[in-house]
Order: structure tokens, then C-alpha cells, then sequence
């Protein structure tokens, strides 16, 4: 018999297949039409339209797609099948390899069934594994009272008393690859604690991040309060649980993108240059004159750190993280002659850029997160000193602080320091870091306290004798603030330079290229001893 008159086979395994192609087709449904039309009618995308939304076009590689708890009809055959409420996969941002997982709100209000808990243990484990940034886009609740398994009767109950905790891979990724999360919705208990467990963390308008919810909080409590009222954006940009504020979902996704393009994808490589598009000797004629004479009046920080780094199509390159939090402190991302960067600052608009509590909080991590990925660092100085008072007593504030200090005395990272204005007290010694490139402008001003309150204290009763206090006092403060001049430092070599502040940027510039070709040992993991 010829082969074309041989009778057609079917695949042996086609009903498996279709069984496969059904699941998978099930799977995409996530909770069902109708739970998806709520959960766009609040306004918000589901985990599925968020992932495409965040990467490359068809670039997702779904992990588990399978997971998820089947149903039969009585003859056996598939008649639904809910998936796991957790989606993750591999994918690319900008043809860079990056997983990302997250809860599916349409499933159980994104409280974990069996499944999606396990799927979010393995994202970090992938990631961890294969050494590529870790996205987390949370939306859901933790655990219920009633477990996440459906047979409470069912034996062996919970993990063995031999396995590792799922929070080993959780806090591993901090010192391995870089993770950025986003709170796109209400997010409690295990994901709120995966979502602050990360980098850099952004949340919407409508989303609150909960320890736990108002009917919780109100029994345990008292406290009758919403979601909003608990955990929404204006509680936690101030307690610093989360970094930035975005606009929508589409502008969350945008400011993970552009805080990723900063940094390495682990701990064992270099951040990537790119091609600058800025004049290394562009010299900003503002700078000379930006910083007041009259040194109670205050000036723009933040203007002077945009005129330094690398400018593009879209303006700065500077992306600020954590305002709302520690405000006397800016820290942020930035490019150097298309090289990353970390940059700190003082903010004078709040307590004169004094170092409260949150501040040093906000130094140190900062600050060790720069040394996790290998980022020079760019200190602009204007540090009056510690916040003082009975609430900064109260705050601990000389503990975090000297905290903050050892962490910037510990780092392993190029550091360069631009002396704008005051550099005062303990405080003063967390903007230096080792072996420093230190430049100073003319405005600098440096000594163990402020001139205006240092006068009041140490000349108090010649002060009080004097026939007009208010002339003897300006007169000793006229006097005081020469002996803290820039001129005497740069003579004695205790500073590179004394340098016009138009030299700022092709200064730094020239100095970041001699660092950064000065390295030698291979990057790794950074490891810390213990602190104040």
C-alpha cells in the first residue's frame, strides 16, 4: 500500500494536548468576566494587562501557567479549572532580562490559594537563581483566618519541620539583585511585607499597603478607620515604607523601568554606561550665583544637582526617590557623563537640611544600597548639624545617626563631596565618605557649630554685658564666620579644591573617570558589620 493511501493517524496524546491548550485558555480567564469587569470598573488593571503594560512586547515567559486547582464533571472530564492567584515569568524591559511576579486581585481578592503562595516563594528563587531584577506588582490580601487550603482535615498540615523558611529567599535578593516593586491596590499583610521588601518601592493614588485591614484594626483596636485612612500613599511616602508616588499604573511601571536603567542586574556586575549625550564641560553660569549670600535665606538643592548631572531629551536624569520621607535629605539616582550614580543632598527649605531620625534612616539604606550595586556616590553639602529638641531626643536621633555615618564610613564605593554651603557638627561626617574627592564652593562653611547659634551660646554673658547686644552679637558673628572660610582649608590642603561653581560638573566628571578606571577587584555582594 503507497504511504497516500495509508489511513491518517492521530497524535497519541491529543487529548492531553487539548486537555493543556484548555487549561492554559481557562487559566487566562483569571476569576472570571465578571470579576474582571469590577476590578477595571475601580479603575485598575489586572495582573495580566499590568505585566504587558511593564515589559517588552511578547517578551513574557510565563512560569506555572498549569498551577491551579482543576474541576470535574461526573464523567471525569476537565469542566473548569481556577488558576493559581499568583502570575510570574521571565521577560524583558528594554531587551533586558528581568522576572516578574504578582497577585491576581480577581482570584480570592489576591489572597494566596496553595498554588499562588508557592508561585510567589519561586519567583525569588528564580530570581535569585538566575541572577536577573526582581519586579513584583502587588495587589491582595495575606492570609486568611482559614489558611489557604480548602481540606482542613488534610494531614501532614504545614511545612516540615526541616524545610527552609520562605522568607530565606526574600531577604537574600536584597544583597543580590535588585527588586522594585509597586502597590497597585490594596496590599496587606505577606504581600505588604514582600512589596517593602525591595529597592525601590512606588504606589498609586487609589492603593494602600496595610500591616492589616480596617475590620481587623477596628476589632484589635478600636480604631475605625478606611484602607486610605490606615496605609494610603500620604501615610506611607511620610513613614518611608514606600518610595515614590505615581501618577496611574502606567506611570508606576514607567518609574520602575527608568530606576532598573540605573543599576546592575546583580550584585556581581557593574551598572552599564550609556552613550552620553551631555557636554562633560558644560558649565551652568546659575551656579554662580544660586546660593544667597545671606546664609538664613534659603536656596534650591535640587536645582543644583539638575545642573551638575547629565541632562537629555526629557531634562534631568536625576530620579528622585523617597522626598516625602527624612525631607531634609534628597537622595536619588542620576548619570554622570552617562555613568549611574547616587546622589545625596541636604534640603535646606526643611529644618535648615538638618539630619532628623528619618533623614539618618533614610542615609543609611541609601547609602548601603549604593554599595550593594556599585554606585558612586555625589554628596552636595549643606549639613547645619543634627536636628535638635525634645522630639529629636525622643527619636533617637543621635543613635540612627551615627548609624547613617558608619554606614557612609563603611562604604566600599568611589564618593566625591561638593561643599555648597554649612557643613556643621557630628551630622557633617555623614556626608564625607572614605578618601573622598572633596571640592569646595566659596559659600562653604565649615566648623563644629553654626556661627548664629554657636555666638548666642559660647559668648552668651559678654553678649548680655554688652551696651547693644544685638551689634556685639553681629559683630562676634562677622568675626566667627571668617575663621570658617573656605580659603584657610583649601591652603592647608584639607580640601582638592576651592573651585568656582561653574566647574562643578567637567570637575566631577574628570574625577568619576579616574575612580572608575581605578578599579580592580571584581564586584560582589556587600557585607556590613554591625552598627550603633
Amino acid at each position: 500500500m503507497s504511504e497516500k493511501n495509508q489511513p491518517e493517524e492521530h497524535a497519541p496524546w491529543e487529548k492531553e494536548i487539548d486537555e493543556i491548550h484548555t487549561r492554559r485558555k481557562l487559566a487566562k480567564q483569571q476569576g472570571g468576566k465578571a470579576a474582571v469587569d469590577k476590578h477595571h470598573e475601580k479603575g485598575r488593571l489586572t495582573i495580566r494587562e499590568r505585566i504587558d503594560t511593564l515589559l517588552d512586547t511578547k517578551s513574557f515567559q510565563e512560569i506555572g501557567e498549569g498551577a491551579g486547582v482543576p474541576e470535574y464533571d461526573d464523567n471525569g472530564k476537565l469542566k473548569d479549572f481556577q488558576p493559581a492567584n499568583f502570575i510570574l515569568g521571565f521577560g524583558q524591559i528594554e531587551g533586558r532580562k528581568v522576572i516578574v511576579g504578582g497577585e491576581d486581585f480577581t482570584v480570592r481578592g489576591g489572597s494566596p490559594n496553595p498554588a499562588g503562595l508557592r508561585k510567589s516563594v519561586y519567583t525569588e528563587q528564580l530570581a535569585l537563581k538566575y541572577k536577573v531584577p526582581l519586579i513584583r506588582l502587588h495587589e491582595g490580601g495575606g492570609g486568611s483566618v482559614g489558611g489557604t487550603g480548602n481540606d482542613k482535615a488534610r494531614r501532614p498540615l504545614g511545612d516540615p519541620v526541616f524545610s527552609e523558611s520562605r522568607f530565606v529567599p526574600l531577604a537574600e535578593t536584597l544583597s543580590s539583585i535588585p527588586v522594585a516593586t509597586a502597590a497597585l491596590g490594596p496590599v496587606a499583610g505577606l504581600p505588604a511585607a514582600r512589596l517593602v521588601a525591595s529597592h525601590f518601592s512606588v504606589m498609586t493614588p487609589n492603593a494602600a499597603v496595610l500591616i492589616a485591614g480596617p475590620q481587623v484594626v477596628k476589632r484589635a483596636t478600636g480604631h475605625d478607620m478606611t484602607k486610605e485612612e490606615l496605609g494610603g500613599p500620604q501615610v506611607h511616602l511620610a513613614s518611608g515604607a514606600i518610595d515614590n508616588l505615581a501618577e496611574d499604573e502606567a506611570d508606576a511601571m514607567n518609574q520602575i523601568t527608568r530606576f532598573l536603567s540605573y543599576v546592575p542586574d546583580n550584585a556581581w556586575s557593574f551598572p552599564k554606561a550609556i552613550a552620553p549625550t551631555d557636554k562633560i564641560d558644560r558649565c551652568e553660569d546659575a551656579l554662580a550665583s544660586i546660593v544667597p549670600t545671606s546664609r538664613r535665606q534659603p536656596f534650591q538643592m535640587r536645582k543644583i544637582i539638575e545642573m551638575v548631572v547629565d541632562q537629555n531629551e526629557q531634562g534631568s536624569s536625576f530620579f528622585e526617590m523617597s522626598r516625602k520621607y527624612g525631607p531634609s535629605l534628597i537622595t536619588g539616582l542620576a548619570r554622570l557623563n552617562g555613568e549611574s550614580v547616587g546622589v545625596i543632598g541636604n534640603d535646606c527649605l526643611y529644618y535648615a537640611g538638618a539630619m532628623t531620625a528619618a533623614a539618618a534612616q533614610k542615609m543609611r539604606r541609601f547609602v548601603d544600597f549604593c554599595n550593594s550595586f556599585h554606585l558612586p556616590i555625589i554628596s552636595f553639602v549643606d549639613e547645619p548639624g543634627f536636628m535638635i529638641g525634645p522630639d529629636s531626643e525622643a527619636a533617637g536621633t543621635i543613635r540612627h545617626g551615627t548609624a547613617a555615618i558608619s554606614a557612609v564610613l563603611q562604604s566600599r564605593v568611589p564618593w566625591a563631596c561638593v561643599q555648597v554651603l554649612k557643613a556643621f557638627g557630628v551630622a557633617a561626617q555623614a556626608h564625607f565618605g572614605p578618601d573622598a574627592y572633596m571640592l569646595n564652593w566659596p559659600s562653604a562653611a565649615s566648623g563644629a557649630l553654626p556661627v548664629e547659634g554657636g555666638v548666642a551660646v559660647a559668648f552668651g554673658r559678654e553678649i548680655a554685658a554688652a551696651e547693644d547686644p544685638a551689634a556685639k552679637q553681629k559683630q562676634l558673628e562677622d568675626m566667627l564666620a571668617a575663621s570658617q572660610s573656605p580659603f584657610p582649608r583649601a591652603e592647608g590642603l584639607s580640601v582638592h579644591e576651592l573651585i568656582d561653581p561653574r566647574e562643578t560638573r567637567p570637575k566631577l566628571i574628570h574625577w568619576l573617570q579616574l575612580a572608575l578606571n581605578a578599579r580592580t577587584d571584581a564586584p560582589t555582594p556587600y557585607l556590613t558589620g554591625m552598627r550603633p
